[in-house]
């Protein structure tokens, strides 16, 4: 009876993840070190490029890695501390989403021809990066909403990463700007969607037991 009564009122860790599965804990370690480390090394390539895809995707892996971190810290906190933890991600990954679509409306007015080339190498090995990290991934997808939250992240990494490479090319084919901007815009809009996801999942944790 007392474990059903903790069980309802979310005053327990994650005690599967956070004791019991250490294999998670290295996923989330590997997918902090990639995503934290590749995003800073992409966006100096954005502003070399100029290109605000790859600025766009460049805060999308460093946002991904700072929430994964906060995700790693937050493993043995009670589920509903991991439930803030995910609202939090999600209304972070909004306010990114909105940053970018703002910046990539006032770049509209002042653009600059990207250079296409390096955009689409940078791009490939950022889709390498992000493939790696969802497979470690993969197997933990399931799970509450910080776990969902992490994985959502990751997975978007990878659909912006292919957008930004089909940018370069058009970018390339039409001498134009605007398929950079384009792309730009199509990632902040990933954003918003996931950003929903994970406030409602993340909220509907947060919701007292019946």
């Amino acid at each position: 009876m007392t474990d059903i009564r903790t069980d309802a009122c979310a005053c327990h860790g994650d005690e599967k993840r956070a004791q019991h599965d250490p294999a998670y804990r290295r996923a989330l370690a590997i997918v902090v070190i990639l995503n934290l480390g590749f995003g800073l090394c992409e966006l100096v390539g954005g502003f070399i490029a100029e290109s605000q895809a790859l600025k766009a995707d460049s805060l999308d892996f460093i946002g991904d890695g700072s929430i994964s971190l906060l995700g790693l810290l937050a493993l043995a906190w009670t589920a509903r501390a991991r439930a803030h933890v995910a609202l939090t991600q999600g209304l972070f990954l909004g306010a990114l989403g909105l940053g970018v679509i703002a910046f990539a409306i006032w770049r509209a007015f002042n653009a600059t021809l990207p250079e296409a080339e390096l955009m689409g190498m940078i791009g490939i090995v950022a889709l390498a990066v992000n493939v790696s990290a969802a497979l470690v991934l993969s197997r933990f997808r399931e799970g509450d909403a910080n776990v969902r939250a992490i994985w959502l992240f990751s997975r978007n990494d990878a659909i912006a990463n292919v957008a930004v490479i089909v940018a370069a090319g058009l970018v390339a084919w039409t001498g134009s700007a605007w398929p950079d901007l384009g792309v730009a815009g199509v990632i902040a809009l990933l954003f918003l969607h996931s950003a929903y996801d994970i406030v409602r999942n993340a909220r509907a944790e947060l919701r007292p037991a019946t």
